[in-house]
């Protein structure tokens, strides 16, 4: 008795298309011996060796065990009028605050008491190019209004029309399926695969790895995660990085904010996998993949399979394959009945941006990856007023700092004085109401101290010590404008601010 047909509203797998090797060229037959094999055709074998091992030590070895370890999902069920498919591949990653699975020591090691609200915490697409040279990052806010399209509410089972709703929402009414819908309608971009994460999966893919690396030029301290960092470099495992990502109380940017340094730890998490050898050891990528598949759930088109594919894809990818931005905002606060204040996209630029992944067109232009990296700040530096005191005894220091800052486009004073004591470490001192400005000022300043002084005002005051070595360059990410501040993976990495 013959199957029967698949329904063509269901998604078909669209596995990423087999890389092409080049073939020689042709040489004219010589009378001597067979010339040298070229070192590009030595490189070619060797990286098929590799695709050959990994698929004989994964492929067929574990990939039973792997596939039934999925949890299963119906993202695209009874889908229909979707939008066109484009070039490359749509993978829609949600991050839900599911902590059923959390250990009780775990809940009060990262702050994660609390009731959940079963909805998305976080919601990116992920394009993978076509020729799978690249991946583009497209963060979406959760507070976004959106309009949810008609459906049945996952929980009640009562039927709802069209109606405004943030997106983060959609998960909660609708689950998989009307998330994708949502997303769908308002992007105008096809979702291939769906991949939902939660904390468990996260904690988990990132002890795997052994640790994601992370910097920051200035403290990071967030009461509601716990998440506690000094100005440095840091290898944070599954809980810690559960902290980073989470906190959204660091600054004015909140959601925003966040997104950023979620976007900065999906950089920091391909460098790792990337450059540890994951992907070309038949083993450790099994060991990952284990653990990835064993608290994730996908799609029933996204398989092993497709994993493995995009795994092969990722052997050839770098920091500076990939590229993050936020979809363009409008309004801030955009207040609308019933919901509370949302973000409004701006619908041009937002087309725009999303025109850009069906193209499969890169969003940003090829830019140098030498010297370091501008560190990003919160606010614009002409709006910081500076002035410098010289705490050591090398002549002319504060008048060096200063228009070192002047140069960083800091309003600096261009009165340099004399500080009462010799300090070994640069001081930063700033009244608390200005610590936005602060934290701003010590990013060009690397390795500064922050010294709070209630009732200073709004002028900020450097002591220059023995270990001033320079100024960073900074550049200004207004929190409003989000798609402005496109990056490359390379840039937002540890090795980009060194």
């Amino acid at each position: 008795m013959p199957s029967p047909s698949r329904s063509p509203e269901r998604p078909q797998r669209r596995p990423l298309p087999p890389r092409r090797v080049p073939r020689p060229p042709e040489r004219p037959a010589r009378s001597v011996r067979p010339p040298r094999r070229p070192r590009w055709a030595m490189r070619a074998v060797s990286t098929l060796s590799v695709v050959v091992l990994a698929s004989a030590g994964i492929g067929h070895a574990v990939v039973t065990s792997l596939d039934s370890g999925i949890a299963r999902v119906d993202a695209f069920k009874d889908m229909k009028n979707r939008p066109s498919a484009g070039h490359g591949t749509n993978i829609l990653l949600v991050g839900t605050d599911g902590r059923d699975r959390i250990s009780e020591r775990q809940r009060r090691a990262y702050h994660l008491g609390g009731q959940p609200c079963h909805c998305t915490d976080t919601m990116m697409i992920v394009h993978i190019s076509e020729d799978r040279e690249r991946a583009t990052v497209v963060s979406l806010p959760r507070d976004s209004y959106a309009e949810a399209p008609a459906h049945v509410d996952a929980t009640t089972r009562k039927p709802h029309g069209p109606h405004p709703i943030k997106l983060n929402a959609a998960y909660a009414e609708g689950g998989p399926q009307l998330t994708v819908r949502t997303v769908e309608n308002m992007t105008h971009v096809k979702i291939d695969h769906y991949l939902e994460v939660d904390f468990t999966s996260f904690m988990k893919t990132v002890d795997v790895l052994g640790g994601v690396q992370l910097c920051t030029t200035t403290p990071l301290k967030d009461s509601y995660t716990g998440l506690d960092l000094a100005p440095g470099t840091h290898n944070l495992l599954g809980g810690q990085a559960l902290q980073y990502v989470r906190a959204r109380h660091l600054d004015s940017a909140s959601d925003l904010g966040r997104m950023k340094r979620q976007q900065r730890f999906l950089a920091a998490l391909i460098e790792k996998a990337t450059s540890s050898g994951v992907l070309l050891n038949p083993m450790r990528f099994r060991d990952v993949t284990r653990a990835v598949l064993g608290s994730v759930r996908a799609d029933e088109g996204f398989g092993t399979d497709e994993l493995l594919d995009l795994g092969r894809a990722m052997r050839s990818f770098s920091p500076s394959s990939s590229e993050f931005t936020t979809v363009p905002i409008a309004q801030m606060n955009y207040a609308v009945k019933g919901i509370g204040s949302t973000l409004k996209w701006d619908a041009a630029r937002a087309s725009r941006l999303f025109e850009s992944l069906r193209d499969d067109k890169p969003l940003t232009a090829k830019r140098p990856t030498r010297g370091p990296v501008p560190a990003p700040v919160e606010v614009e530096p002409r709006q910081i007023r500076v002035q410098v005191a010289n705490g050591t005894g090398t002549m002319g220091l504060a008048k060096r700092v200063d228009a070192a800052l002047a140069a960083a486009g800091f309003a600096a004073t261009h009165q340099p004085v004399t500080a009462p004591a010799h300090v070994a470490r640069t001081v930063i001192s700033y009244d608390p109401r200005w610590d936005r400005s602060a934290r701003s000022l010590a990013a060009a300043l690397p390795g500064s101290e922050l010294r709070a002084v209630p009732g200073q005002g709004p002028l900020l005051k450097v002591t220059a010590g023995a270990d001033f070595k320079g100024v960073h360059e900074v550049r200004f990410e207004d929190p409003s404008r989000p798609e402005q501040n496109v990056v490359r993976g390379n840039e937002v990495v540890c090795s980009g601010h060194a």
